[in-house]
């Protein structure tokens, strides 16, 4: 295998993009904001702040996307042709190119447009089939910034009810709930505070970063958007966003009291993981207890927790690819990216 390899997670809010040396090594993890919504030229702004090059006569790129189903879009198929006509161009006349298409295949840019149901946020299914590889019954969770994905994986098969959006919102393997921009009127209606049940505006004020960054449990490398208000991303401008979703203004007098609503928040947060988990657990409850749990995403940091709760062994998603130790966080959080890569070059 004499090329390098490149998998590319395109996603509505980032572009996430891991590079295999030859040997299969991931040498380098980006992950870059690319908010589409706003329109498809972020596409190559986003290619271009890479530190490193993407071209090459040696070079193949395995894709995968989750951005169609913004809202620029007339529908699903429609995004994934119009994401393919603008980044496709930005690999290089003559690149090699691999459209990951679940049980579809690897198609090319004219058989993936035809087949947009099956590209459609397919990087969930690339992650879970490259676990599968190696752990033959798992959990896995894969906590993103905006959804997470809870996939069984049983006798080395992905063992899914849901194959689209709709199907897996419908079986609970697809839960719209993420560590970073998951609006907090999304996760709860009230918090205790001061000794009352407070009930919060249901506006966009805060989200889920700022309750991790008073929780000090956010990595700020995983926080690459604008704050709900564009104000300050530090743990006073996070509190202050929290006071405001209780319809209070921030005192710093008052920031242990917010801290406690930062802690209830993760705690619903992560009520409703746990739920998820045991739903798909209670589908193979023969093999539970053997089963580990599988952590990914910019959230696999509660990944842990949740494994614990649930009794079962927890594994990091970066332990299943060879790499640097210092790259496993990164590893960790692209992981669509990285497996999308991986099943290329494995199946080379």
């Amino acid at each position: 295998m004499n090329k390098i390899y490149f998998g590319w997670d395109i996603g509505g809010a980032h572009l996430k993009v891991a590079r295999l040396e030859r040997s299969g090594e991931v040498s380098a993890v980006r992950q870059i904001a690319c908010p589409l919504w706003q329109g498809l030229e972020r596409l190559p702004q986003a290619v271009a702040a890479l530190d490193f090059s993407i071209r090459g006569a040696h070079t193949v790129h395995a894709i995968t996307m989750t951005a169609e189903l913004c809202d620029i879009f007339s529908d699903r198929a429609d995004g994934v042709r119009r994401i393919l006509q603008r980044f496709l161009p930005l690999l290089g006349a003559g690149a090699d190119v691999h459209i990951y298409g679940g049980s579809a295949g690897w198609l090319d840019a004219e058989s993936a447009g035809a087949a947009a149901a099956a590209v459609a946020s397919a990087n969930w299914l690339a992650l879970a089939t490259y676990v599968a590889e190696f752990v033959p019954d798992a959990l896995l969770l894969d906590v993103g910034s905006t959804t997470t994905d809870v996939i069984l994986i049983c006798d080395g098969a992905v063992a899914c009810r849901g194959h689209d959006d709709a199907t897996r919102l419908a079986c609970g393997e697809l839960v719209y709930s993420g560590v970073v921009r998951t609006p907090v009127m999304a996760v709860a209606s009230r918090a205790p505070y001061d000794g009352v049940w407070q009930a919060l505006a249901a506006e966009h004020f805060a989200t889920m970063a700022d309750v991790y960054r008073v929780l000090g449990l956010l990595d700020e490398r995983h926080d690459l958007l604008p704050a709900a208000d564009g104000g300050a991303k530090d743990a006073a401008g996070s509190a202050r966003r929290l006071a405001r979703m209780l319809g209070r203004d921030y005192h710093p007098h008052a920031h242990p009291a917010l801290q406690l609503v930062a802690r209830y928040f993760a705690d619903r947060q992560r009520a409703t993981l746990a739920d998820a988990i045991a739903l798909q657990l209670s589908r193979g409850a023969a093999a539970a207890g053997r089963r580990p749990l599988i952590g990914a995403g910019a959230g696999n940091f509660i990944a842990a927790d949740l494994a614990r709760g649930a009794e079962l062994d927890f594994r990091s998603f970066a332990v299943l690819v060879d790499a640097d130790p210092e790259r496993a966080v990164d590893i960790a959080l692209a992981a669509p990216a990285v497996a999308v890569a991986r099943l290329a070059w494995m199946n080379a």
